[in-house]
């Protein structure tokens, strides 16, 4: 790139971008971020716990597989 096309493309970016003119927040986020972190339950679908249960009983019937997987991790 030559130093005009340079120059267009900084003019672009300024005007496409405006100048930030209030860097204070409007509020407080922190009350809302602890209450959506209450209101998160630990809940697992019923298809994690049969894939859950399914590799248990994998590894049970199939103890030489451990070694392997965790190999290939």
């Amino acid at each position: 790139m030559n130093e005009p096309e340079i120059e267009e493309l900084k003019k672009l970016l300024k005007s496409a971008m405006p100048p930030v003119t209030e860097t204070e927040f409007q509020r407080d986020l922190w009350p809302q971020v602890r209450r959506r972190l209450e209101q998160r339950a630990f809940d697992l679908p019923w298809w994690d716990w049969t894939l859950l249960a399914g590799v248990t009983a994998i590894f049970c019937f199939f103890p030489g597989l451990i070694p392997a997987l965790l190999y290939h991790l």
